[in-house]
């Protein structure tokens, strides 16, 4: 194909990828530089006909909002956001080092530094639920094949319900189940006559729950995809390696497995930058108190009804984003060098 054809051809994907995701991605890193404006305080004298004058110290709206009007973007921070101790906390992390507690104690003050909780439990939510719902999606695959194809509407209906309904509804469903009014809520409390037990009593249960959500939400997505690659499998392997006399799990194991590798590979990016950015499940629990996430973070910045703070949204959405970029990394190049094999 002529270069000049192919860049026609590439060109309204181009275009689209640099209006609706470059640009955003150039304007949010931009504002992670600045922060709000500081209230102009301003001396003011109010006298009254009887008591005289009296003087004390207001925010002086006027000029607090002119100063907002010139300088829409906020003043310039550079790099102070990114290290303050809602993010990076340089000064702290480093203050706790050098204190030369125990390994323990080192870690735990860490974690209680708003950015490294947020950043621990995305981790975990992560690296948890992605090969557990890609492992669950898999067996429900491998079970859906192999059942009469009269059940077979059915159960992949029942299958991908956590996929029809909305992140956040989901959420709310399971919440009002776990809650004390809800079914497994109430359950548990009388299972183990126990009142005031709550999954949400402590960090573990509410972490656990949170995980078990994020597993039945993604393994939907895992089941389309193994399923209709189950359906690529050449049908004269499977058959030879039965008259070389394999099980069903060494066929799976030497056969399918191997067949369905690039697409697990294409499933394992997928879930890892959803995983990472995890939200719903976080607000739909009301689990901020004991399980924060990078992208509730940004939410929380973003959600205040005075100030905004756009910039400390903006430093975290860029920090996810490398995030992202380092988890995706290792597989990315591994995936070049397997291409340049070939």
């Amino acid at each position: 194909m002529p270069h000049r054809a192919f860049f026609a051809f590439i060109a309204p994907s181009l275009i689209a990828m640099i209006v609706f995701i470059a640009l955003p991605i150039l304007s949010v890193a931009i504002q992670s530089f600045y922060v709000q404006h500081e209230r102009v305080i301003a001396e003011v004298e109010t006298c009254s006909p009887f008591g005289g004058c009296t003087k004390e110290m207001r925010v002086d709206a006027a000029a607090t909002e002119k100063l907002r009007h010139d300088e829409p973007l906020g003043r310039f921070n550079g790099f102070g956001t990114y290290v303050d101790r809602n993010h990076l906390a340089f000064n702290e992390v480093g203050a706790i080092l050098s204190d030369n507690d125990g390994i323990g104690d080192a870690v735990s003050r860490i974690y209680n530094l708003p950015f490294y909780k947020a950043l621990s439990f995305t981790l975990v939510y992560t690296f948890v639920v992605t090969p557990l719902a890609m492992i669950l999606g898999f067996c429900i695959a491998l079970g859906v094949n192999a059942i009469p194809p009269f059940y077979k509407g059915p159960v992949i209906f029942f299958s991908l319900l956590p996929m029809i309904v909305t992140p956040l509804v989901g959420a709310l469903i399971i919440y009002w189940m776990v809650s004390t009014q809800g079914i497994i809520g109430a359950s548990l409390q009388s299972l183990f006559s126990d009142p005031n037990l709550t999954l949400r009593s402590s960090p573990l249960l509410t972490w656990i729950t949170l995980l078990v959500y994020g597993i039945w939400n993604n393994a939907p997505f895992s089941f389309v995809v193994f399923y209709a690659g189950l359906q690529t499998v050449p049908d004269d392997t499977l058959e030879s390696a039965m008259i070389d006399g394999a099980s069903r799990w060494e066929r799976i194991r030497f056969v399918v497995i191997p067949h369905l590798m690039p697409l697990a590979t294409f499933i394992g990016l997928v879930q890892l930058m959803d995983n990472f950015r995890v939200f719903e499940p976080v607000v739909g629990f009301s689990a901020d108190a004991n399980a924060t996430s990078l992208s509730w973070a940004i939410f929380n910045d973003l959600r205040g009804q005075v100030d905004q703070l756009f910039g400390s949204a903006a430093a975290t959405s860029m920090l996810t984003i490398v995030g992202v970029i380092i988890l995706l990394s290792p597989v990315l190049v591994r995936t070049w060098r397997d291409f340049n094999r070939r």
